[in-house]
Formats: structure tokens, C-alpha cells, sequence
């Protein structure tokens, strides 16, 4: 038996909520609940102990249904404590548990290590999680398929540190959750960026075939897949400078950025 289940739960318009599940005891984690209803209602049907929450960041679509899933917890004793985890932000609602880089927390028998990358928003928060079987990380509106998020609240070398320094540096078969089904733009993008590159093409002609449930079942990609395709982890790359006309990743990254954000 695998240790590890996630379980991928659309919401909103393109957001991604994932439960994550310990096999061994049952106990559970969720990833964003913005739609409280619908986790307890996966949580139920899967027969879980759900009593954490991992938040990536305090916006809306992601940490917006912390207050009233917390509520419900209060509510009900039967359900047990309900611990909320993420950046140590004020914007998070009722955060139990602040945490910070390579702070770690357990999900009955999972190991999970979190992840500080700052630039989104100032305490955005990757969760990453290995198993002998598997290895994923949850990246939030840091890092999505074939894209990164815009940088609300921080620099380009903040976007740089998170994405080449730390989640490049994750083995290339860990599995990327990410926050929201963006393939299709993101990747018409990097195929303007690298035209010649033919993963970038062959992941495009997929999304451009897909319906929005063929999207988003193109998450998880890799960090080995993104290493590949994503731009915005190829600021090393001579076709990705050339294309900003740039010379050095850091110029690139900002370049690329500020490109994106016109596309």
C-alpha cells in the first residue's frame, strides 16, 4: 500500500484545493480549503481524520474558507481540533501554527517540510512531502504548470531564490500541485518564449486539445517537467535571454516577468 494519497479538488473558477492522506492512520490534511463544504464532503467520503490545514497564502481564493471551516470545527467536537498552518502573516485567518523554512509537521505518518518562498505574497509557504513510494510539493501561486505567480508582494531574486534555488532543487521526479488550471496560457507563452522547444509544443498541442477537465488533469506536472518547459526556470537559458534581451537570470526573471504580465 502507498503511504501517501492526494486527492486533487477543483473549486472556484480554475483553483486546486488537494486533501492529502496518510494511508497508514487515516489522518488527513487540506491543501487551500476556499470551499469548506465541499472538503468536508470529500473528507467524509473518503474516510478520513481531517485536522489540519495547510495554507500557501492569504489570498481570498486560497486561505477564504480558513474562518469558517475553523468555525465548523468549534462547532462540532465530534470532528476533534482543527490546526491551521501557513506563513506567519496577520492576513491569515484563525492560524493556529505559523511556520517557516525547512519547519516540518506530521500528517499521522507523513513527513511534511515546509518551503518559505516569499514574492507572491510575503509568506507564501510550499509544502513538500516524501515517501519511499513518492515525492510532491504544493506550490501554491508560487509555482504553476509552465508559469509562476506574479509578483505581488516581493522582488525578482525573491521569484529566483524560490523557483532555482529551492524547488529546482527538489529531485525531478517530485509531482507539482500547483494553485490554479493556468496550462493554457502559461504554455502559449513559453512556446513564444522557446519556439524550438519541443516539450514546451508537445504539452501545448495537449492543452489546446483539452477541455477544462483534460487541463486539469495535466497537474501534476514535475519539477523535472518544469525544469524542461517553464520559462521562468529557464532564466539560465540562452533562447530565454535572447528572447528579453537580457544577459544575466536575475534581469531575465524580471524581464520575463514584466512580459507575462502583457501577454
Amino acid at each position: 500500500m502507498t503511504r501517501m494519497t492526494v486527492k486533487k479538488i477543483p473549486a472556484l473558477k480554475d483553483n486546486f484545493m488537494y486533501l492529502v492522506v496518510c494511508n497508514e492512520t487515516k489522518n488527513a490534511a487540506i491543501v487551500d480549503p476556499v470551499e469548506p463544504d465541499r472538503v468536508l464532503q470529500v473528507a467524509k467520503e473518503s474516510g478520513v481524520s481531517l485536522n489540519k490545514v495547510l495554507t500557501t497564502h492569504h489570498h481570498w481564493d486560497h486561505a477564504g474558507g480558513n474562518a469558517d471551516l475553523f468555525k465548523r470545527y468549534q462547532a462540532d467536537t465530534s470532528l476533534g481540533p482543527l490546526q491551521i498552518y501557513g506563513g506567519n502573516d496577520e492576513r491569515i485567518d484563525n492560524l493556529t501554527n505559523p511556520v517557516g523554512q525547512d519547519d516540518t509537521l506530521e500528517i499521522g505518518n507523513l513527513k511534511v517540510r515546509c518551503i518559505s518562498t516569499p514574492c507572491h505574497t510575503t509568506s507564501h509557504i510550499c509544502y513538500y512531502i516524501e515517501t519511499p513510494e513518492d515525492k510532491v510539493v504544493f506550490t501554491g501561486d508560487t509555482l504553476f504548470l509552465a508559469g509562476c505567480g506574479r509578483f505581488f508582494e516581493g522582488t525578482p531574486q525573491q521569484m529566483y531564490d524560490a523557483l532555482i534555488t529551492k524547488l529546482s532543487a527538489l529531485p525531478d521526479d517530485t509531482k507539482v500541485y500547483c494553485g490554479h488550471e493556468y496550462a493554457l496560457n502559461n504554455l502559449r507563452f513559453g512556446n513564444t518564449v522557446e519556439p524550438d522547444n519541443v516539450d514546451t509544443l508537445q504539452l501545448l498541442n495537449i492543452a489546446k486539445e483539452s477541455d477544462l477537465e483534460g487541463r486539469r488533469a495535466m497537474v501534476p506536472s514535475t519539477i523535472g517537467q518544469e525544469k524542461r518547459t517553464n520559462v521562468f526556470m529557464r532564466v539560465h537559458e540562452p533562447s530565454v535571454q535572447k528572447f528579453v534581451g537580457k544577459s544575466t537570470p536575475l534581469e531575465t526573471m524580471q524581464a520575463l516577468r514584466a512580459a507575462k504580465d502583457k501577454f
